[in-house]
């Protein structure tokens, strides 16, 4: 009997410790939220899934207008500051972003997520996309 008045404690202590340390059940996944580089073919994969995603061109009005990709909205990365963008309202919507070769887009997929969006996927730069775009009067 002794043994099993020994025991509770412990196991109380060990079932204490072990829920304070699993953190809320609704933490978001620190892994969710990591900078996500794909490829122009995961992107292009994701588009056609008919999955509800935001295509994201971050390049200048000027270049937006003479080609994009078919559905992206524009927000220029030099306008992408320290409050989520008002085109961008759901923090958890899944974020397709491009530039012109790639750099912009890291630098705002980076500012997105440090605003708290958590599935930002950079695709680098229209140049390397291999698929049909927008033209300027097309």
């Amino acid at each position: 009997m002794k043994k099993y008045l020994v025991l509770i404690p412990v196991l109380l202590v060990l079932a204490l410790l072990t829920a304070c340390a699993s953190g809320p059940a609704d933490a978001p996944d620190p892994e969710q939220a990591a900078y996500h580089k794909i490829t122009a073919e995961e992107a292009k994969a994701r588009i056609d899934s008919g999955d509800d995603i935001i295509i994201l061109d971050v390049r200048t009005l000027e270049e937006y207008n003479t080609e994009r990709i078919e559905g992206a909205i524009l927000i220029p990365n030099e306008t992408i500051l320290d409050t989520p963008p008002e085109l961008l309202p759901d923090l958890e919507a899944d974020i397709l972003i491009y530039c012109r070769s790639g750099n912009r887009s890291a630098q705002a997929a980076r500012k997105l997520l440090d605003m708290g969006y958590t599935k930002i996927y950079d695709f680098g730069g229209i140049i390397n996309w291999p698929y049909d775009t927008v033209t300027q009067g097309g």
